[in-house]
């Protein structure tokens, strides 16, 4: 907390941004963040490991301050989203809309670049109904985010909201700002021809008990080649499952096996879809890519507010690339939060590095 003092003036600054480690005390870091910055708002949420200036962490608190001078912000909080429908979601969104230009007034056309970021309780379920609703009805603006984390115990995960922590909630911001922007998501998978079709499963809890109508841990492994008592979150991370709408294929990460031998997914999963096995291509050689060119069609990086996905920490620790990732992400100033999930537009997504960058601002 005193490094934070040290660097921010909250007199200087319209949003403060906050990723923390679920060992960490949410109600505490509330308060202190209130004592510390009276008067500046904060947003954060609980990770599954952090992205910070110096690399990859596991245990600590990383915040960014968007500065009032070219940084319009406004947030709000949906409190219990298992309770969320369309509507009520869509109307959260509206109504931050409406602030947001409340507060910008009327600025010429083309004076502004606006972008907005969500962070959804990862162990809600919940994801794909509350950033479906919220896109449709942000009407164009486009919108980013991460599924909050809880290290790799998957029990509960935190938001934080001006001063108060929150569970089973989501929490969404709205900028406008100076500079220019752009949305962005990469993956680093291509499909093989190995198919696992959903057969029987529990939807409600993305629980798949069985694939082509044999026990879902069994049938998964002998897919992947290995057996079932050899299935970890490394393994996951190495072999992830696709599915494919509209020509592009999206991953349907796997959480975890359960004890009667089903698989608990992290994102949305029905009877009857195929799933396709994946084999990974080179993390750090796709990620570097996008930067690139996110930092060619912006004029050079400010900042890249970044949600990576856990299992491609966990790809890269066993793969013994994660120095690779820690000096790409800090040459090109990556600062985010390992997730349970990705938003990007209006879908829930796994297993992809996604954010919002920010170039430099232009000047005549």
């Amino acid at each position: 907390m005193a490094d934070l003092v040290t660097h921010i003036d909250p007199a200087l600054y319209s949003q403060l941004l906050v990723f923390f480690a679920p060992s960490i005390d949410a109600e505490e870091l509330a308060r202190e963040l209130g004592l510390a910055f009276p008067g500046l708002a904060v947003a954060g949420c609980s990770t599954a490991g952090e992205i910070t200036p110096d690399g990859i962490a596991t245990d600590t608190v990383v915040a960014m301050a968007m500065p009032r001078g070219s940084f319009r912000v406004v947030t709000d909080i949906i409190p219990d989203i298992r309770a969320m429908t369309v509507e009520s979601g869509a109307s959260a969104a509206r109504r931050l809309r409406a602030a947001l230009e409340r507060i910008c007034g009327n600025r010429a056309e083309g004076s502004g670049h606006r972008f907005g970021l969500i962070l959804i309780d990862g162990m809600s379920y919940r994801e794909e109904m509350c950033v479906s609703a919220v896109a449709m009805a942000l009407d164009g603006i486009p919108i980013v985010g991460g599924s909050a984390g809880d290290g790799l115990r998957f029990g509960a995960t935190t938001q934080l909201h001006d001063g108060h922590a929150y569970s089973n909630a989501a929490i969404l911001v709205l900028v406008e700002t100076n500079h220019p922007v752009e949305v962005f998501r990469t993956d680093n998978f291509s499909p093989t021809d190995h198919k696992l079709v959903v057969t029987r499963c529990d939807p409600e809890r993305r629980i798949v008990h069985e694939l082509n109508a044999e026990p879902a841990a069994q049938a998964y492994a002998a897919a992947v080649g290995v057996g079932p008592r050899e299935l970890t979150p490394m393994r996951f991370a190495a072999h992830p499952v696709v599915v494919r709408i509209g020509g592009n294929y999206y991953c349907r990460s796997i959480q975890r096996v359960n004890p009667d031998g089903s698989l608990s997914f992290f994102c949305a999963i029905d009877d009857g879809v195929v799933l396709t096995v994946a084999r990974p291509r080179d993390l750090v050689r796709s990620a570097e890519a996008e930067l690139a060119r996110l930092d060619q069609a912006l004029g050079g990086l400010d900042l890249v507010i970044g949600f990576d996905c856990v299992l491609r920490r966990l790809d890269a620790t066993r793969r013994r690339i994660r120095p690779r990732v820690e000096e790409l992400y800090r040459r090109h100033n990556v600062v985010g939060f390992f997730t349970y999930g990705e938003q990007f537009g209006g879908m829930h997504l796994n297993q992809t590095f996604s954010g919002v960058a920010i170039g430099r601002p232009r000047t005549t």
